[in-house]
Parts: C-alpha cells; sequence; structure tokens
C-alpha cells in the first residue's frame, strides 16, 4: 500500500523551528523600533522628595549632637581654666607661707641659740636663784631648771615642725610647677576643640537652614521623627523637659531682642511678639501642656506652631527650622516641639513667641506679664 505522509524526523525539525524563531524575534524588535516606546529604567535611589525628610533628621541630629558636643567640651574647658588658676593662687600661696615659715624658723633657732649660749655660760643652768641659800640644796637647783629645760623641749618641738611644714610645702610648690604645663596643655587642647566644634556647628546650621527654606519654597514642610522630640537630649533643655511645673520658659538660654508692641521696619504695624535671640537649632520647648491646633509653612511667621493651652490661652512659635509635631497631637510643659531658625521674615536665627487669645494672628498680648503672672520669669 502506498504512504500518503513522509514521517517528520527530528533532526530535519530543528533547523526549521530555530528559523522560524529567528523571524519571530526580529519582528518583536522591528515593532517595539517603530511603535513602542522604551521601558522606563529602576531608580537607583529613592528621589529627592523621599529622601529630604531623612536628610532633615540627620542634619538635624548633628546639629544637636554638635551643639552638646560642644557645651560639653566648653564645660571642660572652662573647668580646666579653673584648676589652672586655682594652682597658680595655691601657688602663690605657699610661696607667701614659705617667706613666712622662713622669718618664724630664724626666730626659733635664734632663740634655740640664746639658750644654748645661756646654759653654755652658766655650766648647764639657765636661770639663777634669787636666794643664795637656796643655791645649796641640788632639788631645789633643779627644781629652778625645769621651766628651761620644759622651754628648750618645746623650742626644738617647734623648730622640727616648722622644718617638716616647710617641706612639705616645697614639695607641694614643686609638684604645682611640674603639672602646671601638662595642665596648660590640657586647656589648649579643649580650647582647640571648642573651636573646631563651633566651626563644624555653624555649617551643620547653615545646613538646617538651607534645607528649611527649600521646605517652605517646596510647600512640605514635614514633622521630623519623634525620636528628637519630647526632650530627649541632655544637659539643661533635658532636665527642663522633664520639670514638673505647669510653665515653663519656651527656650533656655536666649537673648531677649525685640519686645512686644515695638516699632520697626520689620513689622507692619506694631511687634506682635517677644522675640528670643538663639542659634538655630535650637530647642523650642511648649511652654505648657495643651493641643497643636495649628502648623504654617511659609509667610512672615515661615514655619510656625501654634499650640493651644487648657485654660483657653494659645502660645505661637515662628521662624522655626523645623517641628516635631503636627496639628491634633497633645503636648507637655517642656516638650521639645521645634527647634529655632530663621524661616519667613527674619533677619537673623531667633524665635518669634506669641500669647494669642486665639489661634488667629491679632489677637497677641504681651507674654512677658502673662508668663510672670504664671512663675515664669524673663
Amino acid at each position: 500500500m502506498r504512504r500518503l505522509y513522509r514521517p517528520i524526523r527530528g533532526p530535519r525539525l530543528l533547523p526549521r523551528a530555530g528559523a522560524v524563531v529567528v523571524s519571530v524575534m526580529c519582528v518583536v524588535c522591528a515593532v517595539c523600533a517603530l511603535g513602542f516606546p522604551s521601558l522606563p529604567s529602576l531608580p537607583s535611589a529613592p528621589p529627592e522628595t523621599v529622601r529630604a525628610p531623612d536628610r532633615a533628621t540627620r542634619v538635624t541630629s548633628e546639629v544637636l549632637r554638635l551643639a552638646q558636643e560642644k557645651e560639653e567640651t566648653r564645660r571642660q574647658y572652662e573647668k580646666a581654666l579653673r584648676a589652672a588658676k586655682e594652682e597658680r593662687e595655691r601657688a602663690r600661696e605657699i610661696d607667701r607661707l614659705l617667706e613666712g615659715r622662713r622669718v618664724v624658723s630664724d626666730t626659733l633657732r635664734e632663740d634655740v641659740g640664746s639658750a644654748a649660749r645661756a646654759q653654755y655660760r652658766t655650766g648647764g643652768f639657765t636661770a639663777v636663784p634669787a636666794d643664795e641659800s637656796a643655791a645649796e640644796d641640788p632639788l631645789e637647783l633643779m627644781a629652778v631648771q625645769v621651766p628651761d629645760a620644759r622651754r628648750r623641749a618645746r623650742l626644738a618641738r617647734m623648730v622640727d615642725e616648722d622644718d617638716r611644714k616647710s617641706r612639705r610645702l616645697v614639695a607641694e610648690g614643686e609638684e604645682l610647677a611640674l603639672s602646671r604645663p601638662g595642665l596648660d596643655k590640657h586647656s589648649e587642647r579643649l580650647r582647640e576643640q571648642v573651636r573646631a566644634l563651633e566651626g563644624r556647628l555653624v555649617e551643620a546650621r547653615r545646613d538646617l537652614n538651607t534645607m528649611a527654606e527649600a521646605a517652605i519654597d517646596n510647600g512640605r514642610c514635614v514633622p521630623l521623627r519623634r525620636a528628637l522630640a519630647g526632650g530627649g537630649g541632655a544637659g539643661a533643655d533635658h532636665a527642663a523637659a522633664q520639670t514638673p511645673a505647669r510653665w515653663t520658659r519656651p527656650v533656655t538660654s536666649y537673648q531677649l531682642t525685640a519686645g512686644f508692641g515695638g516699632v520697626g521696619a520689620n513689622w507692619a504695624n506694631t511687634h506682635s511678639g517677644q522675640d528670643f535671640a538663639v542659634p538655630s537649632g535650637t530647642p523650642v520647648r511648649s511652654i505648657g501642656a495643651g493641643t497643636v491646633v495649628a502648623s504654617g509653612c511659609g509667610g512672615a511667621f515661615g514655619i510656625s506652631l501654634v499650640v493651644q493651652h487648657d485654660d483657653g490661652w494659645y502660645s505661637q512659635y515662628a521662624h522655626l527650622a523645623a517641628t516635631f509635631v503636627t496639628p491634633g497631637q497633645q503636648v507637655r510643659a517642656g516638650q521639645w516641639i521645634g527647634l529655632s531658625g530663621t524661616t519667613g521674615n527674619s533677619t537673623g536665627p531667633h524665635l518669634h513667641f506669641e500669647i494669642r487669645t486665639s489661634p488667629e494672628f491679632g489677637s497677641a498680648v504681651d507674654p512677658v506679664p502673662w508668663l510672670n503672672a504664671r512663675g515664669v520669669r524673663l
């Protein structure tokens, strides 16, 4: 019977299949080149809008760390200066004491010499009986000599004690002289560390201000992570944040500059608050317990916050470089809510602080007597 087909053998199928695959791939490539856009490449890093909050947190942490390190180094430097001053004063005191000891020693030795010479002239007796008859009694003669013997022994003890005191003073003076160069080098090393930290802190604060301005330009004044908030630092700010007082200052160390009601070119009318001149990056604290009701990101006040307190009053904190809290958040007295800066209508780093009867601008009262009435002195 005649076969109507030919079997397909493997060796003949493979070349034909390979040709078909190659043809299909060429067609696909041509179509993609003519009509379809190329696939986007995967980004190698998050976009700047994603990285910005993390970078702001790092810069803020650096500002706080450098400020704390500088303050601690400055305290060590001042302590070293006090120690050097005390050593110099002690050295001068030792010189005065040694001069006095020399006078005392000369006097004592003169007395000892006088007693010895008198004893030699009288054959061992420095006192002469008033009555010749008493000289015939040996016991009475010995009784006459007792006070002189005691005096000589006392002089000898005084001379010996004076020598010991003088030797101790001389040894202490020599020890101070040996330690002074090392103490001076230590003080100089700390002074250089303070200068270096100040330079790094200036750069970190400049970066913080730059990022604050960029956040305002982008309309993204994002609060920093809570890890930096809540008085989590060290030193005076940390201690103040833990105080049980109901009211406190918005900043711990400052210089009062423009006061409430002042007039000048920087204000359209009169000044509506109190200005605290502080470096950028200084922790700003809530003056009392309350709720954050507003936050600003631009305008005359720059980055700002408004806190409503339990008694119906409001406090405002303006020209900040960063915030730690958001509207609706509860805060306590002394809690860190932001960092000072120079955003908005500001001629330099400071905190603009207001006490208001409402959250809105225009309801401010003088904050100095207001705080004074609540036991807070500025």
